[in-house]
């Protein structure tokens, strides 16, 4: 696991920390018993998302690993 770079590039990290932000807003507003504000803490954790996937369009995500051949595994190891 630890020779994967699973999760570790600018697009995650940003869309995982506006998710939070967001996750930290619903819960203030749940104990503050305000629907309006947990409704708004949920749009923030979606916007993660959607940030998170921009990023990832605009190259700052994790590139796609190509299948080798046999023939081209062969030759590496």
């Amino acid at each position: 696991m630890a020779g994967t770079s699973h999760g570790h590039t600018p697009a995650a990290w940003t869309g995982v920390l506006i998710a939070l932000i967001g996750f930290c807003i619903s819960g203030a507003f749940t104990v503050l018993a305000e629907p309006i504000g947990f409704v708004a803490g949920l749009v923030v954790v979606g916007l993660g998302g959607v940030v998170g996937m921009a990023m990832r369009a605009a190259g700052k995500g994790q590139q796609k690993s190509r299948p080798q051949s046999p023939r081209q595994a062969q030759t590496q190891s």
